[in-house]
C-alpha cells in the first residue's frame, strides 16, 4: 500500500494598521524567498500577488495592530483558521506608534482631523494582536530583521519552536566588539532594555539604540530612567524617546515614559 502524498504547507500574510514595512521585509528576502516558494504554498498574500486561496492556513503571519471593530472580527477569523499565528512587528505586537491614541481623547483627534467625524468607524485604542487571540510567536522590530523571520518560517514548517534569542541589544554590541556609546560617550541609549534582533545597528555608527525592537523581558526601567538623566536627557525628553514604536509596551500613563 503506497503512502499518502505529501500536501504543500500553506502560508498566508495579513495586514491590519501598520505601514506594510514588515511584509516589504519578507519581499526583500529576494533569492531566500524563491527557495521559500517552492517549499510552501503562499495562500493569502496581497503585497505579493492577488491569487488568493482559502484556509486553512499553516503558517499566518500578521502585521499590523487592531484599531476598528472590523478589525477585531477579521483577526478571530484569521486565528480559528491558521494552524500557527505569528506576529511580525511593533504593531502587531505592540500596537505600533499608532498607540499613542491609547494616552489622548480619540474624539477630539477625530474632530480636529476629519471634517465629517461621523463616518470614521475607529476604535478608541489600537492593540496588539495578542489582546484580542492567542498568539504563537511574536516576532519584534521595526521592521522586523529578515533572518529573524526566515528563522520563525522555516522553523514552524519544521515543526520546532524558533531560536530568537530573548536578549538585550548590549549583548550584539558586546559580539561585535563595540564600545558602549552611553558609558564611553554620554549619549542616550535605550541598548539595555530593548529586545535583540536588529545587530545594534545604531551603536554600530556611534548612535544611541532608540528601542525599535521594544522592550526586553521585564526590562528594569527605572534604572534605565536615571541613566538617561545622567546623559542629560530631560523627564519631557525621556517621556518622548519611549513613546515611540512600542508606546504601549511600556506603560499606560505618561506617554509611555515608565512611572
Amino acid at each position: 500500500m503506497s503512502a499518502p502524498p505529501k500536501t504543500t504547507p500553506t502560508l498566508a500574510v495579513w495586514k491590519f494598521a501598520s505601514c506594510d514595512g514588515c511584509q516589504l521585509t519578507l519581499l526583500d528576502c529576494e533569492d531566500e524567498l524563491l527557495a521559500l516558494s517552492e517549499a510552501v504554498s503562499i495562500a493569502h498574500f496581497l503585497e505579493l500577488s492577488d491569487t488568493v486561496t482559502g484556509g486553512p492556513y499553516d503558517v499566518s503571519l500578521v502585521e499590523g495592530s487592531v484599531t476598528t471593530a472590523a478589525d477585531r472580527d477579521r483577526i478571530r477569523a484569521i486565528r480559528e483558521q491558521s494552524r500557527f499565528l505569528v506576529t511580525i512587528g511593533a504593531c502587531a505586537t505592540a500596537g505600533g506608534i499608532q498607540a499613542l491614541r491609547n494616552f489622548a481623547d480619540i474624539d477630539e483627534f477625530l474632530a480636529v482631523v476629519y471634517a465629517s467625524p461621523d463616518y470614521i468607524d475607529t476604535l478608541a485604542t489600537s492593540t496588539p494582536i495578542s489582546a484580542h487571540v492567542p498568539v504563537d510567536f511574536e516576532l519584534r522590530g521595526c521592521p522586523i530583521d529578515r533572518r529573524q523571520l526566515l528563522e520563525v518560517i522555516t522553523a514552524y514548517l519544521a515543526g520546532r519552536r524558533p531560536n530568537i534569542p530573548n536578549t538585550s541589544v548590549c549583548t550584539e554590541c558586546k559580539r561585535r566588539g563595540l564600545t558602549c556609546v552611553m558609558v564611553a560617550d554620554g549619549t542616550p541609549c535605550l541598548g539595555p532594555v530593548t529586545h535583540s534582533g536588529c545587530g545594534a545597528l545604531c551603536p554600530a555608527v556611534s548612535r544611541g539604540c532608540y528601542g525599535c525592537f521594544g522592550p526586553t523581558t521585564d526590562p528594569n526601567l527605572a534604572s534605565m530612567t536615571g541613566w538617561l538623566r545622567t546623559c542629560g536627557m530631560t523627564d519631557s525628553a525621556i517621556a518622548r524617546v519611549f513613546a515611540t514604536f512600542n508606546v504601549a509596551a511600556y506603560g499606560t500613563g505618561n506617554g509611555g515614559r515608565p512611572e
